[in-house]
């Protein structure tokens, strides 16, 4: 579903990748499985050349980590192997990336926070603009103190809205 009324920041032109920053608070749930479920998309739809895809955390707490046991059992259920190494999000991250991805309001603010000027902090987008409109949720939550419920429901949020990421982004790329 393309989202005519999502904010998106100036795109690159068709012949270069777009490329994307999902951001998390640790890099370990919702932002590594972003990152998985859109390369996914990406690669179903034969647009690996298209797409630079990465994920991060606003917090340090777990750099070098492999995402959570959880989210990656949960993930592989449905084919998808988070192989991810969490990282920090760096001020570099606004120069290299053309949209960068907050997972909830608290990691958005964090990030407008870290921005280091006004067209940086332009790249900053919320998943749930994404979103079909018939789900209830505004953000995607964080699964870590939930049972497996919060890791298929964030991975069906993030299903639903790195989909229409995609179609929206193409969308205004065949426009350009």
């Amino acid at each position: 579903m393309i989202k005519p009324n999502a904010y998106l920041p100036e795109l690159p032109p068709i012949g270069k990748p777009v490329k994307v920053l999902f951001v998390c608070l640790g890099n370990i749930c919702r932002s590594p499985a972003a990152e998985g479920v859109m390369n996914e998309v990406v690669s179903e739809h034969g647009a690996m050349n298209d797409w630079v895809i990465d994920s991060a955390g606003t917090g340090n707490y777990h750099i070098g980590d492999l995402p959570d046991s959880r989210m990656r059992a949960h993930a592989r259920r449905r084919g998808l192997n988070l192989t991810h190494r969490c990282r920090q999000v760096r001020v570099s991250d606004f120069d290299d990336f053309d949209i960068i991805v907050a997972m909830d309001g608290s990691n958005e603010r964090n990030l407008r926070n870290l921005a280091p000027t006004t067209g940086a902090e332009n790249k900053i987008v919320r998943m749930a603009d994404f979103f079909d409109m018939t789900t209830r949720y505004d953000h995607v939550p964080d699964p870590y103190y939930e049972g497996a419920e919060g890791f298929e429901l964030v991975l069906d949020l993030l299903a639903d809205g790195t989909l229409n990421l995609f179609d929206t982004v193409n969308a205004r790329r065949q426009k350009s």
